[in-house]
């Protein structure tokens, strides 16, 4: 039945008027005048659309984005190119579409059922609703509306600070176009650097991130898309390293725009796209976070757009299995954890995070539950989702059982008995209680806790990686009580994670004979500086997003205040060194587009913390009572799920 907005409750009347007014369309791009398949002409370029709706910035009040209606009503966009569901696993199903609703749409007790015709109806009746509301809008009678959950209009109403001009005039000096259009934003603009060619001038996924997110807030999607589209062509391309070659879906850690002569002509030139896939990086190390962050991107694009017809395409799906057989192929590992080398993450440099580090992890989590959101259910992917499924299942028991340590679960290492050799040892992993660190026992809060960096056979890094805490809390790799241990710790320990700038990469660092072993003498990972217990300022956002979720935003609020009182005087750094973070980081970029990107992430999610809430992912209790080992009571062997599950959910 057709529902009008008159039938809706107040304060969702309020808001849909207010995002109504505050949609609008982007400006078309120009197109490419060369046509090659691998150059700025690519079939990826060619079928990106110029038109793509924004939110979040006044324009056009007769324009709706997708991603605004979707939210008024409680619906979820679908492709009609979609294949429909039939057959297969009813219970796999239910744990896969979460986004669908069985029943029909309720909506204050009034039923909306989602078929385009009645969609129409609904519409019509907005825009009519809207323009009586619109005197009511204009003249000013809005004081209620700061009380809306999410405080969306606050973005529109509230004047910029003199630093978020800065920030955006930078970040958008930093934007790089490829054949008129927008495709992501290099490292750093120092100009300063006398070697800011060594790879500073190319477009990093894991950098571009928090440059994206500050572009779909603010309503502009067309670089992010273009970004997403661009480095999916990239994903195919021959890699080899001393004529070896990783696996297929391996995306690059970095991409440059080059002009090339064309057709060996000196006089036409045109653009192309020179990937890195870790052939160039120091060390020659994949960088496995790479396809990881695009997945959750492409997640994110999706939710604040609604642009969902994006990931149902074949190429987008395509590229979206090929990171998962990747990730998931089978191997010699006893563990659900990814096994990589070091510096194949954030931490591009050897800091003994060799094995099976949380960041990895963490983004890992994160990756398979976007995933299974936006792949195709369909008989061809059933075996995936499954083994999604699985996957999901095992590495959250493995994560918040083993990684997590606070004041009860160091006493319970430091009384452990080694060797033990059943299949019923409380020691698994053989760790032995002197490793236990001298600084632990004292610096660990009796309220609180946090996830260790590594865990290996008869190993424990019992350093604090932020990365991987932030974003096991966005996740919900981690649990609420977990969560908020790891808050609690931080607030206990601020000016050792926080100090004179947030936020700790890790801590402590490594120093005297530890630091010459494990980093191999590295004279840029020194102690307190860079990956060694440097301060970067880009962690900013994903802290803000972790405190938002637990509803517990006043910590990002002091970060945030610690950081914008020193950023724009200390030309926007990289990372800054020493114990409290006084010092700008001796080898540390200035004008770093990830510093810049960050802060405006930071403050806009403080602004509209309604935001974050599409950025984030649920517990999910249904994977947490399955369990894929298949063992019955019975069994020689017990599952360990089971005798562990009180710790481990709560």
């Amino acid at each position: 039945m057709a529902m009008g907005l008159s039938t809706a409750k107040p304060y969702r009347r309020r808001l849909f008027l207010l995002l109504l007014r505050c949609t609008r369309t982007a400006e078309p791009s120009p197109k490419c005048p060369h046509h090659r398949p691998l150059s700025c002409s690519s079939p990826a370029a060619a079928a990106e659309p110029t038109h793509l709706r924004r939110i979040f910035r006044p324009g056009d009040p007769n324009r709706f984005a997708p991603g605004i209606l979707d939210a008024f009503w409680g619906v979820r966009r679908f492709s009609t190119s979609v294949d429909p569901i039939s057959g297969g696993d009813k219970n796999l199903e239910r744990i896969f579409i979460q986004n669908m609703s069985v029943k029909p749409i309720v909506v204050d007790g009034v039923d909306a059922v989602p078929i385009e015709d009645e969609r129409k109806e609904e519409v019509d009746t907005v825009v009519a609703d809207a323009e009586e509301g619109k005197e009511e809008l204009c003249g000013g009678k809005v004081e209620d509306l700061d009380q809306l959950e999410g405080g969306l209009e606050v973005r529109q109403e509230k004047e910029q600070s003199e630093v978020e001009k800065e920030a955006w005039r930078l970040l958008d000096r930093a934007v790089v176009s490829y054949c008129g259009r927008p495709i992501g934003t290099v490292a750093a603009n120092d100009v300063t650097a006398a070697n800011q060619a060594v790879n500073y001038d190319q477009v990093f996924i894991r950098d571009f991130v928090p440059s994206a997110l500050a572009f779909l807030l603010k309503g502009e999607s067309e670089i992010v898309r273009n970004f997403l589209l661009h480095t999916l062509q990239l994903q195919s391309w021959e890699k080899t390293v001393d004529c070896y070659s990783p696996g297929q879906g391996l995306m690059p850690a970095s991409f440059k725009v080059r002009t090339v002569p064309l057709d060996g002509s000196n006089e036409a030139f045109e653009e192309v796209l020179d990937p890195d896939f870790g052939e160039s990086a120091i060390g020659r190390v994949a960088p496995v976070d790479s396809g990881l962050w695009w997945i959750i991107l492409l997640r994110a694009y999706g939710k604040i757009t609604g642009d969902y017809a994006l990931q149902e395409r074949v190429d987008v799906q395509t590229g979206i299995r090929l990171i998962l057989n990747l990730c998931l192929s089978d191997g010699f590992d006893m563990f659900p954890s990814l096994l990589v080398t070091d510096g194949s993450c954030m931490i591009d440099r050897r800091m003994g995070i060799h094995g099976h580090p949380l960041e990895i992890q963490a983004l890992f989590y994160s990756a398979l539950r976007c995933s299974r959101e936006m792949i195709t259910f369909n008989d061809g992917s059933k075996n995936l989702v499954r083994a999604i499924n699985n996957r999901l299942s095992a590495l959250s028991f493995h994560i918040r059982e083993y990684y997590w340590v606070d004041m009860k679960k160091i006493n319970e290492i430091y009384r452990y008995k080694t060797e033990e050799y059943s299949h019923d040892a409380i020691n698994k992993f053989n760790i032995y209680p002197e490793q236990i660190p001298s600084w632990l026992v004292e610096w660990m809060p009796d309220k609180g806790g946090y996830f260790i960096g590594n865990l290996q056979p008869a190993h424990m890094d019992f350093r604090f990686f932020s990365l991987g805490n932030f974003w096991a809390i966005v996740s919900s790799l981690a649990t609420p009580r977990q969560a908020d241990g790891i808050l609690n710790l931080i607030e206990d320990k601020w000016d050792d994670i926080v100090g004179r700038m947030p936020l700790k990469i890790c801590y402590p660092s490594l120093e005297y004979e530890e630091w010459r072993i494990i980093t191999g003498s590295d004279p840029k990972n020194t102690p307190w500086s860079y990956h060694n217990g440097g301060s970067w300022p880009t962690l900013l956002w994903q802290f803000t997003l972790a405190c938002i979720k637990m509803g517990r935003p006043e910590l990002a609020q002091r970060a945030v205040a610690v950081a914008e009182k020193r950023l724009p005087n200390d030309k926007w750094p990289e990372y800054y060194d020493t114990r409290s973070g006084r010092f700008i980081g001796k080898q540390s970029r200035l004008y770093q587009t990830w510093t810049i990107a960050g802060f405006l992430t930071a403050k806009m999610l403080l602004e509209n913390p309604a935001a974050a809430a599409v950025l984030t992912c649920d517990e999910d209790l249904e994977l947490l009572q399955g369990c894929a080992c298949s063992l019955s009571k019975n069994a020689r062997i017990k599952c360990s799920r089971l005798a562990a599950k009180s710790q481990v959910v709560v």
